[in-house]
């Protein structure tokens, strides 16, 4: 055998060697046994290589101490760090109590059942408090938010926090930057968290940023990677979106800073997407995850109560704000959805530019379309993370067989996230339907029991609806071998995609 061949059988012996010992991890990890699975076939198909993507992508953070739960837990009760926080703990016993003896939700019908059951369930999976003190304002695409964030920005008297997964060097990046600048020089503090793998593009434009702190603003990363391509934290990503503003105005939704959110990109045209604009007791909820990140990111303590101002009457919408990430206990936005999902009686409406659910979600929504629930589902026509797109469709094929219908959006790309129950629950936030948002990414939704927030919502899922074609399942049935072969091979991969 020559000097290569026994190279090459060296190379093979060992990768084998340590794709059986990392096997091995796994399985006595207790993952779910599909993506036991999933990683096992990475590891015989892809010897060496398949290490490799493992390192970058499939090692349980959850049980890796870089993550903050139990000494950030720890650091709260024993420094004090969070005043505040025992009286939202005590609020949440309270409504917990209270939904128990169904004292809770008077303002609600008998036939609310699916929202008392929502709202019981996030008050136990988190520090999630139920508000009823709250004004909100719902933005289509990023023309209307960013008109509207700039003056608040504008008006803005002690501090501006904001915390989000990309934000670019784009026109729309720097008419912020440059009110956050103008605003620091009057005296505003400014703290800026960003994801380190989002925000890629500042390893080769740190001007950007650095401008910004001659300033004296604060800017983070969150979770830095010295190496962001092949980092083991890769694959767990800050994908919230947040912005609070005086304690009392807050953001949250899907949309970055950067121009395609304003529609500005050549191949995707109008970007639609979701965000709200909140003003009331919920904005409690933003600061205070802003808050604990920052302070997981930087060990500044800023958890007291000059960030969380008593707020007058501001509205009667009915909201839970709720996050979630590798360091929860649970993964409260994926459980709520399955919970309303099956709970459903009339309708289940559904927007989402990445649609890879788990098997438990995917079997809710057949079941609820074999019971005769109303399942829409809008999807981007146009794709901008392929083998993401491609895996989708292979997931529509169960959707349609039970009578749900799937929609491609045609106006130009949909990056919107919203969730639509019987006209009794919306959510909209930074999570996708996919596995990604559910178990992998910090994320954040405000679930929301208001109808006249509802209302608007449905009101522009079906507008969107008129700006697509459906997806009949003739044609679906009819799409090429090829095209098949390639949905279920990216399929296989839906774990870690």
């Amino acid at each position: 055998m020559s000097v290569g061949g026994i190279l090459f059988l060296s190379y093979l012996i060992i990768s084998y060697i340590a794709g059986a010992l990392i096997s091995m991890t796994i399985i006595l990890e207790n993952r779910d046994p599909a993506k036991t699975m999933t990683w096992l076939l990475i590891f015989i198909l892809l010897p060496g290589l398949g290490i490799v993507i493992y390192a970058v992508f499939g090692r349980n953070i959850r049980k890796i101490k870089m993550l903050r739960t139990q000494k950030l837990a720890t650091d709260i009760k024993d420094k004090n760090l969070f005043e505040n926080l025992d009286e939202i703990e005590e609020l949440v016993t309270l409504e917990q109590k209270s939904i128990k003896n169904n004292r809770i939700l008077n303002d609600l019908e008998d036939e609310d059942f699916v929202k008392r059951r929502v709202i019981s369930l996030l008050l136990n999976t988190g520090v999630f408090p139920f508000t009823t003190n709250n004004n909100i304002e719902v933005y289509v695409d990023g023309n209307q938010k960013f008109e509207r964030l700039l003056k608040d920005i504008e008006n803005a008297k002690e501090y501006i926090h904001l915390e989000y997964f990309i934000i670019k060097e784009s026109e729309i990046g720097t008419k912020i930057k440059n009110a956050l600048i103008e605003k620091a020089k009057q005296g505003v503090k400014v703290r800026i968290l960003y994801d380190d793998v989002g925000c890629w593009r500042f390893w080769f434009h740190r001007n950007f940023f650095n401008e910004m702190r001659k300033y004296s603003i604060q800017i983070e990363p969150f979770i830095p990677n010295k190496f962001p391509i092949l980092g083991g934290k890769l694959n767990y990503r800050n994908h919230r979106k947040i912005v609070v503003i005086d304690g009392s105005i807050g953001y949250t939704g899907g949309i970055n800073i950067g121009d395609e959110y304003l529609g500005r990109n050549k191949k995707f045209g109008y970007w639609r997407d979701t965000h709200i604009r909140v003003e009331g007791t919920s904005v409690y909820m933003l600061q205070m995850i802003f808050l604990t990140d920052w302070y997981y990111t930087t060990k500044e303590i800023l958890l007291t109560k000059r960030f969380f101002p008593k707020i007058g009457h501001c509205g009667n919408s009915m909201v839970q704000v709720v996050a979630s990430g590798p360091d929860s206990d649970w993964e409260a936005i994926h459980y709520a959805y399955f919970s309303a999902i099956c709970q459903a009686k009339k309708s289940i409406y559904i927007e989402t530019p990445y649609f890879i659910p788990d098997e438990s979600l995917l079997k809710a929504l057949n079941s609820a379309a074999l019971s005769g629930v109303d399942v829409r589902i809008i999807f981007p026509k146009i794709a901008d993370h392929k083998i993401v797109n491609t895996a989708s469709y292979s997931y529509f094929s169960d959707i349609l067989k039970s009578g749900g219908k799937v929609y491609l959006y045609t106006k130009g790309f949909i990056h919107s996230k919203v969730i639509i129950i019987d006209d009794k629950i919306t959510s909209t936030g930074s999570a996708n339907m996919d596995l990604r948002s559910f178990m992998l990414n910090f994320e954040i939704n405000a679930f929301i029991y208001d109808k006249e927030v509802i209302d608007i919502m449905t009101k522009d899922f079906l507008e969107d609806m008129k700006n697509s074609e459906e997806l009949k399942i003739e044609d679906f049935n009819n799409r090429s071998m090829v095209k098949k072969v390639k949905e279920s091979i990216a399929r296989l991969f839906s774990p870690i995609l």
